[in-house]
């Protein structure tokens, strides 16, 4: 009897007791069509939602008049001339490994809107505001898109984002998938993988189960992908659809990784000396910055670490979205003394600095890209709350690692950091860079769902950085 498509789908989420989100999710085969082949490069990219204070951390202005001075104070680091913030001790020990851009700029101060040109390297047009701006299949593709459709070839997936996507309210942020490239191309987003105490309530997506459930052994697996193979050869015609077609990628991808142990390794903490996770930190982005590194030295390309925080009650703490006035409901900080409580600053500061020492003594550092921005800055003035607002005219960024020249700072802002004084960088322009250290040649393109030619970055690799 002939079994249709609806009851097959119906058949396999059956057999799988539910695993069959996983295929849907994750990365497929890629076609060979336009990909180059891999460098050998990798990417951590921390993407610090919400916008890092420049003028608090990478920009400090000490002799900037009152309100718009930060309460924090410059010191020196390894490097002369160079200066971070007092609350960022242990970086500043490795100044030299850093490039630090502090003429980023654009021109528009919506999250959502801000985030689709950091992530693409292009301005939306037009813009679409929270909550109007839910990701697209007309999208441009996000950076670990681009890593996937251009350094393709390998099981596993090429680009992963932890730990959690850039969502909140159920609106996945513009920018943040393959748009046109198609999902094949998608970043695997794990959701929650990690099991200490967390600080505060969350509204993750739910985790994507690595593991096969209970009461299935590989032996079953494999029979069940044997019946699919079955259902396959028993209606080809079902095969002609582009949705079972991708079904049918998605599932195989899955099942290499749920057989195989290498992601399912690299996510596994325990395996670490308790040593090493206490220089990271034993919390949420200590463990992020973590499995990056575990994840990139497991063959992964790009690793996306999106350090956000969003309540059930849509409100953000334990972020660098600080206007002051929002509470933090574990502690009651708001402002600047959010910025310097433990899971803010200080847990920054610990977790960069171990993942930049933990790349170094293994020898990655030559071959992994760290590069860590948002998506605008802060607002020269402190408000009436004890903190600053959207700022996307001029903001800092930073880079390490894969030949890129550490000890080095790139543009300059003005008295406040409030306006480029030189050398301005746009989005494009960053994410150019990250490409040509990686490997990738930015005026690669890619094509639409019209046909259309993009080059992959609509901006120019900033060489006086480039090794």
């Amino acid at each position: 009897m002939r079994m249709h498509r609806r009851d097959a789908m119906l058949r396999l989420g059956a057999l799988t007791g539910g695993a069959m989100t996983l295929p849907r999710l994750l990365a497929a085969e890629r076609s060979n069509a336009g990909v180059r082949p891999p460098s050998g490069k990798s990417c951590i990219f921390l993407f610090m939602w919400g916008g890092q204070p420049q003028q608090d951390m990478w920009d400090l202005k000490p002799g900037a008049p009152d309100g718009v001075r930060s309460p924090f104070s410059p010191i020196q680091t390894r490097v002369p001339g160079l200066q971070l913030c007092d609350q960022l001790p242990r970086l500043s020990e490795h100044a030299e490994k850093l490039a630090i851009v502090r003429s980023l700029t654009h021109s528009h101060s919506d999250h959502g809107v801000s985030v689709y040109h950091a992530l693409t390297g292009r301005p939306m047009l037009p813009p679409r505001t929270f909550p109007g701006n839910a990701r697209q299949r007309s999208d441009f593709p996000a950076i670990g898109s681009i890593f996937s459709y251009l350094g393709g070839g390998s099981a596993l997936p090429a680009s992963i984002s932890i730990p959690r996507a850039v969502a909140h309210d159920g609106v996945f942020y513009a920018g943040t998938h393959a748009g046109f490239l198609g999902s094949s191309h998608d970043p695997i987003e794990l959701g929650r993988v990690f099991n200490h105490v967390q600080v505060g309530p969350r509204n993750d997506p739910p985790a994507i189960p690595l593991t096969l459930p209970s009461d299935m052994s590989l032996a079953r697996l494999q029979a069940r992908r044997g019946l699919r193979n079955l259902l396959q050869d028993s209606d080809r015609a079902m095969q002609n659809t582009a949705g079972v077609r991708a079904f049918d990628s998605n599932f195989e991808t899955a099942y290499r990784l749920l057989h195989s142990t290498t992601i399912r390794d690299a996510l596994n903490l325990e395996a670490e000396p308790a040593s090493v996770r206490d220089r990271y930190g034993r919390n949420e982005y200590g463990e992020s910055f973590l499995t990056a590194r575990r994840l990139v030295e497991a063959g992964v390309r790009l690793v996306s670490v999106n350090w956000m925080f969003i309540t059930p009650a849509a409100k953000v703490y334990n972020v660098w979205d600080a206007h002051g006035g929002l509470n933090d409901l574990e502690h009651g900080q708001t402002g600047y003394g959010m910025l310097k409580a433990d899971y803010c600053l200080p847990a920054f500061d610990r977790a960069f600095s171990a993942l930049l020492d933990d790349l170094a003594q293994r020898g990655l550092i030559a071959d992994t890209l760290v590069a860590c921005a948002g998506e605008f800055g802060r607002t020269p003035r402190i408000n009436g709350n004890n903190g600053r607002d959207h700022w996307p005219f001029c903001y800092s960024a930073v880079l390490a690692g894969a030949g890129i020249q550490g000890g080095a700072i790139y543009g300059a802002s003005d008295s406040q950091a409030a306006y480029v004084k030189e050398n301005p960088v746009t989005p494009g322009d960053y994410l150019a860079t990250v490409c040509k250290a990686c490997g990738l040649d930015p005026n690669s393109e890619v094509r639409d769902q019209e046909g259309r030619p993009f080059k992959i970055c609509d901006g120019e690799p900033i060489a006086a950085i480039l090794g």
